[in-house]
This record gives C-alpha cells, sequence and structure tokens, in this order.
C-alpha cells in the first residue's frame, strides 16, 4: 500500500529538501520503491538528484497545467527504485494560476492518485510557505514529515503550521496525520542544540523520531555534486543517520515508543 509524505516547514533552511532527498534515497537503497515529486518552485530537490530542471522534457508545473499525465514527467535517479518529478520556477505562477479552479485544493491528489499504486512511498517536497501548492500536498498526503532545525527560533511559526494541519484535517482531509517530526542540523556540542532538542520532544512528544541528522559537512556538500549523501559519502555521519531514520521511519519507532 503507497504512503504518500508531504516534508513540511514554513521556515527555509531547516533541512527541508535535505531530508526529502535523503530519507527517499536512504529508503530506495533497502530496495523500496520511492517517488520524489519536487513540489517547490527553487526545484533543490531536482537539482539534489542531479536532474537538470531546464532541460527536463516534463516537470510538475506540466502536469498541473493539463499538458502531460504525471507518468510522462517522472525521471529515473541513480538509484535503481529512486524516482523523482521535476520541480520548475515556474511553479510560483501555477499558485496564481490554481487559485480560481474549482477544487483547486485537490489538483494535486487528483493528479498524484493516477499513480499511486506504482510506488512504496510517495514524498512530497512542499515550498517553504503555507501557500495553496503546500494545501494541495497536505490534502494529498497520508502523512506529514515536519524537519526542524537545531537552532534558535526553531519552534517560531510552528504553531502556525499545527494550525494549517489542523484547517486540512477539519475541511479537506481526514486521515492526514504527522508522521513524524525529525531534528535537523544538530550540533551536540553546543547548549542551544540540546535545549531546541529538549523544547521539541516537550512540543510534539511520541511523534519526535529517535535519529537525529548531526550538522555534517558531506550532507551540505553533496547537493552540489547532485547526489543524496549516501551516494556522496556512505560513510560520512549524514549518510548514517539518514540510514538509520529511514529504518526508524519504517518501524515507526520514536521517542514516545520506549
Amino acid at each position: 500500500m503507497t504512503q504518500i509524505l508531504a516534508i513540511v516547514n514554513q521556515k527555509g533552511g531547516v533541512g527541508k529538501t535535505t531530508t526529502a532527498v535523503n530519507l527517499a534515497a536512504s529508503l530506495a537503497a533497502i530496495d523500496r520503491r520511492v517517488l520524489v515529486v519536487d513540489f517547490d518552485p527553487q526545484g533543490n530537490a531536482t537539482s539534489g538528484l542531479n536532474i537538470n530542471k531546464e532541460t527536463a522534457t516534463a516537470n510538475i508545473y506540466h502536469v498541473l497545467a493539463g499538458e502531460v499525465p504525471l507518468a510522462q514527467a517522472v525521471v529515473a535517479c541513480e538509484l535503481p527504485t529512486l524516482f523523482a518529478v521535476p520541480g520548475h520556477r515556474d511553479l510560483a505562477a501555477a499558485e496564481v494560476e490554481l487559485v480560481n479552479e474549482m477544487g483547486r485544493e485537490f489538483i494535486l491528489k487528483n493528479i498524484i492518485d493516477e499513480i499511486r499504486g506504482q510506488y512504496e512511498f510517495i514524498f512530497i517536497d512542499c515550498p517553504p510557505s503555507l501557500s495553496l501548492l503546500t494545501v494541495n500536498a497536505l490534502a494529498a498526503a497520508d502523512g506529514v514529515i515536519i524537519p526542524i532545525q537545531a537552532e534558535y527560533y526553531a519552534l517560531e511559526g510552528v504553531r502556525d503550521l499545527m494550525d494549517t494541519v489542523r484547517l486540512v484535517q477539519r475541511r479537506i482531509n481526514p486521515q492526514l496525520e504527522i508522521t513524524g517530526v525529525v531534528i535537523t542540523m544538530f550540533d551536540e556540542r553546543t547548549n542551544l542544540s540540546n535545549q531546541v532538542l529538549n523544547d521539541v520532544r516537550t512540543f510534539f512528544s511520541e511523534k519526535l523520531y529517535r535519529t537525529i541528522i548531526p550538522r555534517n559537512v558531506r550532507v551540505s556538500e553533496s547537493p552540489s555534486f547532485g547526489k543524496p549523501v549516501m551516494l556522496y559519502d556512505i560513510k560520512s555521519k549524514g549518510a548514517q543517520a539518514y540510514l538509520k531514520l529511514a529504518k526508524e521511519f519504517l518501524n515507526g519507532q520514536k521517542v514516545g515508543a520506549r
């Protein structure tokens, strides 16, 4: 049964795209069939998977515009069971174009439903905003994964995100749930990182994953080479952390499960 996950945080620079790419790649590395839908106009997940968003024959904007079916926009990645639908800056225009559409909140859901059974997991990398694109992703998803950076103001805006999720649950997608919260860019040497971890654990309780993603140079470098970190340096702390997160994700084990 296919599981659709929206990777969401309206704050930029918190490891959202990094988590989408590397969690998807880690699952693909253990033979799960995975699709990444780059739903962010910045298209960073696309370039992080070594796809040229300027030369790709089709992207998610073309699909939203009804020019091509979703299956035609899927691109094979380096890992045999990892696939992606490229993003593009034209997605910013789609935000405006969708406003007057009937059932505008369900457009992505209807598109994904056409190919849902072809993958075990579909990850939607959302834009860093609580926009109509993000609402579309939440309407299409079964669950939400929230990356939170271990930095000052980490929880700033999270209440707004939770309000949006609850609103979508009430009015659009009652099956939507918070699948998990993952701490990113954690530096165990600093009191701040440990304080943020404690604050997030208090706020999210059993939704917080045990696995913590450390601040790691290899994770930062890998997108410039168009590779998930596990293909860039499998031995790095970052790669090992995402592989561990993938196993925890599959097992459904979090802090509250202790």
